[in-house]
């Protein structure tokens, strides 16, 4: 009894809602602007979607409890830029699969790639760091960023799930949905590229 105790206290303490809801929240009170507008992009589409609702999460462990309740993994969503700063991409891959730099630059004819600083991320999809999602592209009505999918999302992955623009919230959709509805309606297409499973 003793021992649980102290792992209960050293963990750090958040929330998560264990209802797995389906569409768009019924009180939209204290929701963000960025987020209502990312179900209503939704709802315009006819894409189906469920939602849990959580606090922002701190470990990898707390992001597999939502994966679990969605009943699919969260799909990694990685903001990337060139060394000059002039070409941003955004990456999205499988939550397990780690992000080799050398692989994707070279597939893209980009050398040097580097993680976006969050004043880019936040002036280009109206995201801040932790609430990354491929439905921030909805905010890049200028075609800044190029959307990059690995080809194991769209052969072994019929759903995917991301965050509505904001980390507090996580959504599982098809990705089907994703490739043929909200890419064509937010004008973005995708390049498909192969990143290796390195263990």
């Amino acid at each position: 009894m003793t021992d649980t105790n102290q792992t209960a206290k050293s963990l750090p303490h958040y929330h998560i809602d264990h209802t797995l809801y389906q569409g768009r929240p019924s009180d939209l009170t204290g929701r963000l602007a960025k987020e209502i507008r990312t179900y209503d992009l939704l709802d315009s589409l006819g894409v189906s979607y469920t939602r849990v609702d959580h606090d922002a999460l701190p470990t990898i462990e707390a992001c597999r409890q939502v994966d679990e309740i969605l009943g699919t993994p969260m799909c990694k969503n990685l903001f990337l830029r060139n060394a000059q700063k002039t070409a941003f991409y955004l990456l999205l891959l499988p939550g397990e699969k780690k992000f080799k730099t050398a692989a994707l630059s070279k597939q893209i004819g980009s050398a040097r790639l580097s993680f976006g600083e969050p004043e880019f991320m936040e002036q280009l999809m109206d995201l801040t760091p932790g609430s990354v999602t491929v439905l921030g592209l909805m905010n890049d009505a200028e075609n800044k960023i190029r959307l990059l999918i690995d080809r194991d999302v769209i052969e072994n992955h019929a759903f995917i799930g991301c965050h509505p623009c904001i980390n507090t919230s996580s959504l599982k959709l098809k990705t089907q949905d994703l490739i043929t509805k909200i890419l064509p309606a937010i004008h973005h297409d995708y390049t498909l590229v192969d990143l290796p499973d390195v263990k």
